[in-house]
């Protein structure tokens, strides 16, 4: 056998520890791997190296991918430039096809959030055999109980909190600290609780600006002349809109950022209290990996491997407790996962007095 691996989308902890469990699952195999450049630009320009123990001796603990990574090269609406210097998407999968087969590959380890898993169940559907791993740090991916880089990330915003509630308390402010979270608000949740904060904004729930500013009112009148407020970078008012930091661009999702700007601006306009934002970006995607998310990647890649050797492609490999096991693709793709509303975590955090802007 020889297989490829890549890894797509934005970059997220224990990447490395999940390309080297599967290359040494593989190795004990006997199989040759190739590592893919870049994610799908890789395939789209045959840019690859050569993937063996020694290739990936000493990354376990490496924050990012030793492979590079991008979340701008969609085959099926890759960004091409045309003549007058416009930017158009076209479908370019059949020469990606043609290339996997020219590479002599046998199989496709695609590790990724649900862009790129998406682009490895449609390449699935025109005959690529392909093995998916989740990979996002905004946990939102159905089919698995938790993906790999989220607990480092949610450490990352709760060791951020822990930091600002001094500075926070010590000159009587209130405090946003913008987390990523585009659709789900899964690291605003865990953070914010772990981190103590007083208000969470998530996208699950449009926030009401009046209420915000009710909580910092309530703490006062409690004693508490400071404020924690964590914005999930996806949340929204009511009746408003999720805010986008660019246009959006050919082959791109449209960036978000802004919020928590938005949130503290409010903040003051509507309580008088001095605010100050912390916008914690990629923070939350770097560093070493946690124990649980070297674990987990470890799992997860040598279970990839395993799927290629029974030759389960279109499949998922997905935490479903107390195992490892698989789940299709095109199962997970139907339905993002968000924080339910009537969870044991959102109503843990209301009954100890945390707000959601509702």
């Amino acid at each position: 056998m020889r297989i490829g691996i890549l890894t797509g989308g934005g970059d997220c902890p224990a990447l490395n520890a999940v390309i080297r469990a599967a290359v040494k699952t593989a190795a004990g195999y006997g199989w040759d791997v190739v590592g893919i450049e870049e994610g799908f630009d890789g395939l789209v320009h045959c840019r690859t190296r050569p993937l063996g123990t020694a290739n990936v001796s000493g990354i376990l603990h490496l924050g990012g991918t030793i492979l590079g990574t991008t979340n701008a090269a969609n085959p099926f609406a890759y960004p091409t430039v045309i003549a007058g210097g416009e930017t158009v998407e076209r479908d370019i999968s059949d020469t990606v096809m043609a290339n996997f087969r020219k590479m002599e590959l046998d199989a496709l380890i695609a590790i990724g959030g649900d862009g790129t898993l998406g682009i490895a169940q449609k390449l699935y559907e025109k005959g690529m055999p392909v093995v998916g791993i989740p990979k996002t740090i905004d946990n939102d991916i159905g089919g698995t109980v938790i993906t790999f880089g989220f607990d480092t990330a949610v450490n990352t915003g709760r060791d951020a909190l822990d930091k600002l509630h001094t500075t926070a308390e010590s000159h009587r402010r209130v405090i946003v600290v913008e987390v990523m979270g585009r659709n789900a608000g899964w690291i605003a949740v865990n953070s914010g609780i772990a981190g103590g904060a007083d208000c969470i904004l998530i996208p699950e729930i449009p926030y009401d600006l009046e209420k915000v500013a009710e909580s910092v009112f309530a703490r006062e009148r409690q004693g508490k002349h400071f404020s924690i407020v964590v914005v999930a970078e996806g949340a929204f008012p009511k009746g408003g809109f999720i805010t986008h930091r660019d246009p959006k661009q050919a082959g791109r999702e449209q960036r978000l950022g802004g919020v928590g700007e938005q949130v503290a601006e409010a903040i003051t306009a509507l309580t008088g209290k001095e605010t100050r934002v912390v916008v914690l970006g990629h923070l939350q995607r770097g560093g070493p990996p946690t124990t649980f998310d070297r674990v987990l990647g470890t799992r997860f890649g040598a279970a990839a491997a395993r799927l290629v050797r029974k030759g389960e492609y279109g499949r998922m490999v997905a935490l479903i407790p107390p195992d490892v096991e698989s789940v299709l693709l095109k199962d997970v793709l139907a339905k993002r996962k968000t924080v339910p509303l009537d969870s044991d975590l959102l109503l843990s955090a209301r009954d100890i007095g945390i707000s959601f802007g509702d």
